[in-house]
């Protein structure tokens, strides 16, 4: 994944192809986090507090809700230059 694209260069349908990977990468993010969620709640009401359940999960949603805070960046970058185009 390329991370400095430039969207100016782009052409409509290419930034409404890319929009759309962003957007499946943000439904992603927002899937693997409510698992892991769903994990952690299951660990504390079987096993209670445990490294596996807890310390685990966390990490993984640390890292996916920061993988996600750079999908919703590129996903305005993409917005703006969309309504620039479709204003011109």
């Amino acid at each position: 994944m390329e991370a400095n694209k430039d969207y100016a260069r782009m052409t409509t349908e290419e930034l409404l192809v890319e929009e759309k990977k962003t957007r499946n990468e943000l439904i992603i993010a927002a899937v693997m986090i409510g698992f892991l969620i769903g994990v952690m709640v299951f660990g504390f009401a079987r096993n209670g507090f445990g490294i596996l359940y807890t310390v685990i999960p966390l990490g993984l949603i640390y890292l996916t809700h920061r993988n996600s805070n750079t999908s919703r960046e590129k996903m305005a970058r993409i917005k703006a230059e969309l309504t620039k185009k479709r204003v011109s």
